[in-house]
């Protein structure tokens, strides 16, 4: 906090001086020693032995030069580097001040009791509770202050590796390629950027790694600091990954992973922790500017860029990518591809990879398994800690980028206009028939060779499909999606595609069905309007087109009845996928309901509670589907109803906050608690007093029949209303069971092996 950092400057000023007198000092060796030389006065063995050595001493005056130029550039880093971060520790310090702590000289944070009055440190010596606030605040301060004052430290360690390196000669045109004739002279190569000698280091050290050779502690405590205090600086990043190369960036990926898991299982979390720098280090090294829809590989764009200096590195990267993911190492039973191990290694990553390189590499693998059938195939036990389907864990990764995930499936092309590059990625990988994917298994090799369902086939699939029709990452546990959430034209578009490519099959892959079902909930603005066939013609008109349509400023996904209520029915088969749907269909309800004005009569006050009847006949048909299927083998009746109901009531009567796309909360007013948390508090609080799974599907039966679940509804939202008097609510209940009856008749036709 004291140092004078301006110091840092001014040596480096007096280094570029010094650079600039041994130029002088070249000049004047060259025009007069090394000159003797070239004349006819000196002649045989002799004058060969001096004309080489004087050359040696004017290139050794010249790599001084060079040397001393590149220590000021690494001055003017350090200092660029630490007043940035001491701004950032000063900022921290008077930060906590303000919040009502004292920081010491020795960077220690306590309370400031003397801002407060005698009767204030009285309450709070006598309040547990505000003791233990206190606390819980001094070390988030405390913690914020040791991060900063780290950083500064491990920016200093890399300024010091970068000082004693810088002088170490380079010997870059010795042995016969230039005049270099002195090993251990000035560096002709150094460098002015402390990155690159960061890298280097940590090259030298990954190097040790795979060849096995001595690792102490240190330099694994090294290397981990180098990948985190380098995170998303490109100098150093593709200085490390050009030196080590694809196939030796898997290899140390490997060997971290078998460290990890195996060979020092007690340091696991050392390793682990490299693993993510490893990972980290790539994200930034692939990073490529600007966005995937505007250049996606293989565009005219993208492939300029790739001729240009700054994107030699990612073009020979993914070159040597491409041939070290398909050599194999280990048993030939049990064979690792180096694909599945750097698929492996990204997934470790905190932060998120670049579009265009997911874009690429999914390209990429998917070319890879196409001319080798059967790469990743999972053979005998598989190898721990190694994704074995290289595609489906990069979709995963995908999942963490939706720009990404988004252009991946868009088949209708991402490029500006002019420039559009189709892809049928969402057909191969989804759908069926010709042209898909023939999804790997796990075989375990013996007498009869068995082919046995991989139980994550599809996970990362389900994952990178609900961030391509979002644009938010996968929802997590307690997030429910929004009802009205907008969407971008490419994100409609492949919601779109999903729906036809899974909807005639009536039948969803399992890890596909709740991902899925979380993105076609944040389409219930839609999909409400399209079971319900009372919504703007565009919904028809669109449905077989572009499948969206723009109203004002929002875009509007677009299917046909039957292809939607089928995608629905396969998606149901998991009672947590449809409870997902049903309660994101009751909160649009309710929010339908709440813009009925008041005293609206007609037409006004009964199409809105008919489309909603509509619906939820839509989702009897559904569910009455469901139950009465053969193919219902994972669940009894009485289980599907239970699970489903615990589903639907989880999480909906409690807070008036939900969260949604894009980790954003709306603030849920009282209409949802009238609406939707008034039917579910009810079915919840019946369901808690009955214990037995039999009694529990009784209850859901009761509730979600649609004379229960629409009778409270109305009834909730009619509380309060002195327009709605009680022969209104009996008709208004009539008029959602009409359409009821018209919603539940229309989806009934739709779907097949139905036995009512």
């Amino acid at each position: 906090m004291t140092t004078d950092l301006s110091l840092l400057t001014t040596a480096a000023g007096k280094w570029d001086s010094m650079a600039g007198e041994l130029k002088k000092v070249e000049g004047r060796y060259g025009d007069s020693v090394q000159k003797i030389t070239m004349g006819q006065s000196w002649t045989g063995i002799s004058v060969g032995v001096a004309h080489t050595s004087f050359a040696a001493t004017r290139y050794e005056y010249s790599a001084a030069q060079i040397q001393a130029k590149a220590i000021a550039e690494l001055l003017r880093d350090a200092h660029t580097q630490f007043t940035e971060l001491k701004q950032k520790l000063e900022h921290v310090r008077d930060e906590a001040i303000k919040a009502g702590m004292t920081v010491s000289e020795q960077g220690n944070v306590a309370f400031d009791f003397s801002r407060l009055t005698p009767q204030e440190r009285s309450a709070i010596h006598h309040d547990p509770d505000g003791e233990k606030d206190i606390g819980v605040a001094v070390n988030k301060w405390q913690q914020a202050v040791d991060d900063r004052v780290k950083a500064v430290s491990e920016a200093d360690q890399g300024v010091k590796i970068a000082l004693d390196a810088v002088g170490v000669d380079s010997n870059k045109d010795a042995f016969g390629k230039g005049d270099d004739e002195t090993l251990d002279g000035f560096n002709a190569g150094a460098q002015g950027d402390i990155e690159v000698y960061e890298a280097r280091n940590a090259e030298e050290i990954a190097m040790r790694i795979n060849s096995g050779g001595d690792v102490s502690a240190a330099d694994y405590a090294e290397l981990d600091r180098s990948f985190r205090d380098n995170t998303g600086n490109k100098a150093f990043s593709q200085t490390f990954l050009s030196g080590l190369g694809p196939g030796g960036t898997i290899t140390l990926s490997d060997k971290l992973n078998d460290r990890a898991l195996h060979s020092d299982k007690k340091n696991g979390d050392r390793y682990q922790n490299l693993q993510r720098g490893l990972a980290n280090t790539v994200a930034g090294a692939t990073e490529v500017p600007g966005k995937v829809s505007d250049a996606p590989p293989g565009s005219k764009k993208f492939k300029e860029w790739l001729n240009s200096p700054d994107g030699t590195f990612y073009r020979e990267f993914t070159d040597g990518l491409n041939q070290a993911g398909v050599k194999a190492t280990g048993d030939k039973a049990n064979p690792l591809y180096g694909y599945q191990s750097f698929v492996s290694m990204m997934q470790h990553a905190d932060t998120k990879f670049d579009d265009q390189f997911l874009y690429d590499l999914g390209d990429d693998l998917i070319s890879a398994e196409k001319k080798h059938p059967g790469i990743f195939t999972m053979w005998g036990a598989g190898h721990d800690g190694i994704e074995t389907d290289a595609v489906d864990g990069l979709l995963d990764v995908m999942s963490r980028n939706p720009d990404a995930a988004t252009a991946f499936f868009d088949a209708k092309g991402n490029g500006p206009d002019g420039d559009k590059v189709t892809n049928d990625h969402l057909h191969y990988l989804a759908g069926s028939g010709d042209g898909t994917r023939d999804w790997p298994r796990n075989t375990v090799l013996g007498y009869h060779n068995t082919d046995l369902v991989d139980p994550t086939s599809h996970a990362g699939l389900g994952l990178a499909l609900e961030a391509a029709t979002t644009g938010h990452t996968p929802l997590g546990p307690n997030q429910d999606p929004w009802p009205v959430t907008p969407h971008t034209d490419a994100q409609a578009r492949v919601m779109h595609d999903v729906i036809g490519e899974l909807g005639p099959a009536q039948k969803v892959q399992e890890n596909l069905r709740e991902p899925l079902a979380r993105a076609l909930s944040s389409y219930t603005e839609d999909t409400h309007q399209i079971l319900g066939g009372m919504g703007s013609s565009q919904y028809v008109t669109s449905a077989t087109g572009d499948g969206f349509f723009h109203a004002g400023d929002k875009t509007h996904m677009a299917v046909t009845q039957k292809d939607l209520a089928q995608f629905m029915r396969g998606l149901s088969d998991d009672p947590e996928a449809y409870a997902t749907l049903h309660k994101a269909e009751s909160r649009y309800i309710s929010l339908e309901m709440e813009k009925i004005p008041q005293g609206a009569t007609g037409f006004a006050q009964s199409n809105p509670l008919s489309n909603a009847g509509a619906v939820l006949g839509a989702y009897s048909a559904i569910r009455e589907d469901v139950l009465n299927d053969d193919r219902m083998a994972a669940y009894s009746a009485a289980d599907w109803k239970s699970k489903m109901a615990y589903h639907v009531i989880g999480g909906a009567v409690t807070p008036l906050y939900f969260t949604t796309a894009g980790g954003m909360s709306i603030a849920i007013g009282d209409s949802i608690q009238r609406g939707v948390d008034t039917w579910a508090w009810v079915m919840g609080n019946n369901l808690k007093a009955e214990a037995d799974v039999t009694a529990n599907a009784g209850i859901a039966d009761l509730y979600l029949n649609a004379n229960n679940q629409m009778g409270l509804m109305v009834d909730s939202w009619a509380d309060g209303r002195q327009d709605i008097d009680a022969d209104a609510r009996a008709g208004l209940k009539n008029e959602i069971l009409d359409g009821h009856d018209r919603g539940s008749n229309t989806t009934h036709k739709y779907l097949t092996d139905t036995t009512n």
